[in-house]
């Protein structure tokens, strides 16, 4: 296992673009509350897919597209058990035994590829792991370019793109529903996957296949028909770890079975919980240090490849979410050298500059130690040693692990980081809401968590009127104010003029003779005439402006370009509530 991580914070649209620029190979397992999923990738394409739900099958699918028949079928299955040890994949035996041809059976592979992603979309909370292809893999997924005469590797982009357009399609028409982040899981849960599906051939594109014109470089793997026998829990790696006996394997199993609760103890009111990127070959510590996080709340995503470490750092950061990044202790034979070491956190330290180095040294290893701080490390912990401390490893791994955790649960993040977690949360209490005040306050909402003073005008013909309000009648930790009653004409040439009309954001310092004598003389002025504002638009229209200033407080470093983001998303939250209305109004 060389990547694992959780959706919560890193979507499967960032693993599976992340795994396609880094040309990963191997079997990308997904995991949600309603069970699992697989896409296998070849060099960074999408080769084959196993859905959760046992009735989407490759052959099933080439069923529904007419391409097959049931009774074809039922043959190539059971010449395919009776091949024993010669045992091939089901596309491999309808293409030798001439009951598809090759384009038919790669756009029906298409298809699955396709519905598994589409599925997928849909789960915002669960985990994700990617096994590296190795001659162990199971015959789902082995491939077999000499029999086959050719590979079949779908394009990747071209897939995500088909498959968001059908997401939003299906979630815009109320026919799919995303899982909510905040949503227990409830103990009778059936997790087998079952259930009809909601998408077809049509729905994606593939009615009339004459017409579907698309570049598949190549390809071929797992493309059998049978449901997957993983359990979806992923075992203790122990025989990565020769030296420990089993008392003491069950020691260090029963540990971390019970969860600290450091962070629950420590973590800022309303603040984000750290984000961590573990680079690390030892499984032992991989499975130790992501299963601790998990329980503790904090994201953690693990790989044993120093490429990767540059695109996982892109993801956060584009996110504007600075992690923190834990770079094992040196070690051979699987691990880096001590020179490498050094080098790739100079490199990362060069690199992302805001980004916090935890580095893990070998218990004894002075020199090192001191060498990592002389490179900027934020810490040096040292990590247990089976080598160095054989008698005393299961100790030392726990007391590392209970360090670890003090240490990343006292880690203060950013402003920013406060601000990428509010608005997470503001985008999924969006997606439930159905009516315009309450779009229109929750965007008010966020927009007091960064000023002192904020307020809602609403957007009526020729003039802006005053709704609710924080910080302007009285302390914003009071709540929101009642409508304040202002109007303001919008006759005359003015900035709020131009922000309604041009559905543009402002940000900065005005001297706008409008607001200096008509919004301010009501409102007060604030010391500094540095003001927000944030148009809230809907079918092409502003309907209304989020105002903010920052009171008597200087003026701080604002993410404008976040705020955006949620107006937009909560334009497009107002647009789909209209919509629903008009679907569930009857006709006359």
């Amino acid at each position: 296992m060389s990547f694992t991580g959780d959706l919560e914070h890193l979507p499967i649209v960032d693993v599976i673009q992340l795994l396609h620029a880094t040309r990963k190979s191997g079997v990308l397992s997904v995991r949600s509350r309603k069970g699992e999923s697989q896409l296998v990738f070849k060099d960074g394409y999408i080769v084959s897919a196993n859905h959760l739900n046992s009735s989407i099958r490759l052959g099933e699918i080439l069923i529904s597209l007419n391409v097959i028949t049931p009774e074809n079928l039922e043959q190539a299955l059971q010449q395919q058990q009776q091949a024993s040890d010669d045992r091939r994949p089901l596309i491999v035996m309808l293409l030798e035994m001439g009951l598809v041809k090759e384009e038919e059976a790669y756009k029906g592979l298409e298809l699955l590829i396709e519905l598994t992603i589409v599925e997928m979309l849909t789960w915002k909370r669960g985990s994700f792991s990617l096994d590296v292809k190795n001659p162990a893999t199971p015959d789902d997924y082995r491939y077999y370019p000499g029999k086959l005469g050719m590979e079949v590797n779908i394009d990747t982009q071209t897939l995500l793109m088909d498959a968001l357009r059908i997401y939003d399609e299906k979630l815009r028409d109320g026919e799919l529903t995303d899982e909510a982040l905040d949503d227990d899981l409830p103990a009778s849960m059936d997790l087998s996957g079952g259930g009809a599906s909601l998408l077809s051939a049509d729905d994606l594109g593939l009615a009339d296949l004459d017409k579907l014109e698309r570049r598949i470089p190549a390809v071929f793997a797992s493309l059998d028909d049978r449901t997957s026998a993983r359990s979806g829990e992923e075992e203790m790696p122990a025989e990565t770890t020769p030296g420990v006996t089993q008392v003491e394997g069950e020691e260090l199993l029963a540990f971390l079975e019970k969860p600290v609760r450091f962070w629950a103890e420590s973590a800022p009111t309303g603040g984000p919980v750290p984000s961590v990127i573990l680079f690390t070959p030892d499984e032992i510590l991989s499975y130790c240090i992501t299963t601790v996080c998990i329980q503790e709340g904090i994201h953690v995503f693990s790989s044993s490849d120093e490429q990767d470490l540059e695109h996982i750092a892109d993801q956060f950061l584009s996110k504007q979410r600075t992690p923190l990044l834990v770079i094992d202790r040196p070690g051979k034979p699987d691990g880096l050298s001590e020179e490498k070491i050094i080098s790739l956190r100079q490199q990362l330290r060069k690199q992302f500059p805001g980004i916090a180095i935890i580095q893990l040294a070998p218990p004894l290893d002075y020199p090192f130690t001191m060498h990592a701080y002389k490179d900027g490390i934020r810490a040096v912990i040292p990590a247990p040693s089976l080598k160095e401390r054989r008698n005393s490893f299961v100790p030392d791994m726990k007391s590392f692990l209970e360090a670890l955790l003090e240490f990343l649960c006292g880690f203060v993040p950013s402003p920013a980081d406060h601000l990428v977690g509010r608005l997470r949360t503001s985008v999924s209490a969006l997606r439930g809401m159905k009516e315009a005040p309450d779009i229109a306050f929750a965007l008010l909402q966020f927009i007091a968590d960064s000023f002192e003073r904020s307020l809602t005008l609403i957007v009526r013909k020729d003039e802006l009127i005053a709704e609710k309000s924080f910080g302007i009648k009285g302390e914003k930790e009071r709540g929101a104010a009642p409508p304040l009653g202002l109007r303001i004409p919008l006759a005359s040439p003015s900035l709020l003029r131009t922000i309604t009309e041009e559905g543009s954001v402002y940000f900065g310092e005005t001297t706008d003779a409008i607001i200096r004598e008509q919004l301010f003389p009501a409102i007060g002025a604030p010391v500094r005439s540095t003001v927000l504002l944030l148009p809230l638009r809907s079918f092409g229209k502003t309907i209304a402006v989020v105002y903010g200033d920052f009171g008597r407080n200087e003026v701080p470093d604002v993410p404008v370009d976040m705020l955006e983001v949620l107006a937009n998303y909560a334009g497009r939250a107002l647009e789909y509530a209209v919509a629903r209305k008009k679907r569930e109004t009857p006709a006359p």
